[in-house]
């Protein structure tokens, strides 16, 4: 019996139980609730995590929008506010249109020109943050922390941010911004006399130019902003993203959301299961050979005919390392058959490469019959004329047959995108190590929520 009980206790997951944990984000969410239990302590672990569930908001979004004066911090906040229906809080949020319980306090400071501590600040933020509307909606923090010691001590009330945005500009560039800064005292608005102007004649007629915006009192303000900036950057650099604000709004807003539906590379275990389409000629093998040397991960060959394959994807080295299949599915009837049987990739890419490149790459293929090397009339021409003339093409690299296998490639690629919506594309007309690296790159970081709307 206790050999019994040994062997139980070392079995491995039955296959599906691993994948249904990857897909469902089980991993993620165990390690969300641990570090929620190890900020907050509670006296009753069991009914804290029922709690936690309860909100469901491991998906809301945490956000931290920093950056010098005039670099475009309140325009980023709200707008990501109005994507995300997050609620935006910022210095003005906090001090007038909250009751916490040291607003008054908070008011009192700055109504008499007095410096507001960084701990009464955090108070204000941890209280806010608190609230069923930033736990469920998510949040924007707006020009917080201003300095090393509050984002300790909001990091030791539990708060960190899952992004912090950084926006960045040049000096001049800021100070000439300043000038021309107009606040809608109703909404809260920024505008910009030159770069955003309201179409609104009702809007126009109630801007107002917000206080301390003479060009000393910028410079002064960039001056402090520069002396405390590394402290910030440092706490944060592991979810900081600096983001040049001297550019259109559209594409500052753009690289923004880009960054925030983004997730970060998670501790949680992962087994790649790859798929590789894309046309003949596309370099799908090469990059497959590539992935399984570095990663081993096995590389399945896509000649096997489907019930042959669905058993090699099943063995226990595919099941515990991974797998990387080019060229297979062919089409939506295929992709079908290999979700009945269970076998789900978490990663698909679709190779594109131009009809010239393609015919360029295949059509000039020869080999050697002699010693079986393979050889190309442009990028890897025979040595000597010896071997030259005795040089043969496989009839497959023939143009016409080329041209029939495209012809069933493009009847098929389109329904197999609509099947596998989540997958990357690959521009395949470069070097082999920059398409690799891309590869690499979207097999290690996680997949974007799919709660969150693309802009």
């Amino acid at each position: 019996m206790a050999e019994e009980a040994v062997a139980d206790e070392g079995r491995a997951w039955p296959p599906p139980a691993g994948a249904y944990a990857e897909e469902r984000g089980l991993f993620q969410l165990l390690q969300n609730m641990l570090e929620e239990l190890l900020i907050h302590k509670p006296d009753d672990p069991i009914e804290f995590m029922i709690n936690h569930l309860k909100q469901n908001n491991d998906d809301a979004p945490r956000v931290c929008v920093l950056g010098p004066p005039a670099s475009g911090k309140t325009t980023v906040a709200m707008w990501l506010c109005k994507h995300f229906n997050a609620i935006r809080v910022s210095q003005e949020t906090l001090l007038f249109k909250e009751a916490l319980t040291q607003t008054e306090e908070a008011k009192a400071l700055k109504e008499r020109n007095q410096k507001i501590p960084n701990a009464l600040w955090a108070n204000l933020i941890q209280e806010r943050l608190s609230n069923v509307d930033c736990i469920k909606q998510g949040w924007i923090l707006e020009g917080f922390p201003e300095n090393q010691e509050q984002a300790w001590m909001l990091q030791s009330s539990g708060i960190f941010p899952r992004h912090v945005v950084m926006l960045y500009a040049p000096d001049i560039v800021l100070i000439e911004r300043s000038g021309g800064k107009r606040l809608d005292p109703l909404t809260q608005e920024v505008f910009h006399t030159t770069f955003n102007w309201p179409s609104d004649p009702l809007v126009q007629q109630r801007l107002v130019k917000p206080e301390d915006l003479s060009e000393q009192e910028v410079s002064k303000k960039l001056l402090e902003y520069h002396r405390k900036f590394p402290e910030i950057f440092h706490i944060y650099q592991k979810v900081l993203k600096s983001i040049n604000a001297d550019q259109p709004s559209v594409d500052v807003l753009s690289q923004v959301l880009a960054f925030v539906q983004s997730r970060h590379r998670s501790a949680a275990p992962f087994t790649p299961r790859i798929l590789f389409c894309g046309p003949p000629g596309s370099g799908k093998s090469l990059q497959a050979a590539l992935i399984a040397q570095k990663y081993d991960v096995v590389n399945i060959p896509d000649n096997l005919v489907l019930k042959r394959l669905t058993e090699r994807l099943s063995a226990l080295d595919c099941l515990t390392n991974g797998w990387v299949l080019s060229g297979f599915p062919r089409d939506v009837e295929q992709a079908e058959q290999l979700q009945k049987a269970q076998i789900n990739p978490n990663r698909v890419f679709f190779f594109n490469l131009p009809y010239e490149s393609i015919m360029e790459r295949l059509s000039q293929r020869r080999i050697d019959p002699v010693t079986g090397e393979r050889y190309h009339t442009t990028f890897r021409p025979a040595p000597t004329p010896e071997i030259q003339a005795r040089l043969r093409q496989n009839p497959k690299d023939q143009e016409e047959n080329i041209e029939k296998h495209l012809e069933i490639y493009y009847r098929n690629v389109k329904a197999l995108e609509d099947f596998y919506q989540d997958a990357f594309y690959v521009n395949a007309d470069q070097d082999p190590y920059a398409v690799f690296e891309f590869i690499e790159s979207c097999i290690i970081k996680p997949l974007p929520c799919k709660k969150i709307r693309s802009l």
